[in-house]
């Protein structure tokens, strides 16, 4: 099983998921990441441009998790759990 580290922006973002009822959808995905984190299903895509190397995931059709699985050390960094585009 992996370590899970929310980065700052990801922290924010969790303020938003549980304003907008998602809280629970996320929570589901984040247990499906900590076990395999390249689990399919559900879909997950490999970024581009200047989020390249990073994951994501869909929560609902607007927002996203975004992390970064680091493999030697066992560590799921998320960066993201709003839009990626913002």
């Amino acid at each position: 099983m992996y370590k899970i580290i929310f980065m700052s922006q990801a922290q924010k973002d969790a303020k938003k998921l549980n304003a907008s009822g998602l809280k629970n959808k996320v929570i589901k995905l984040i247990n499906i990441i900590s076990e395999n984190p390249i689990q399919y299903p559900p879909n997950f895509e490999y970024l581009k441009g200047d989020m390249s190397g990073l994951i994501s995931r869909r929560i609902n059709k607007q927002h996203r998790i975004v992390y970064e699985i680091l493999e030697a050390e066992q560590i799921i960094k998320i960066y993201r759990m709003w839009t990626h585009y913002e």
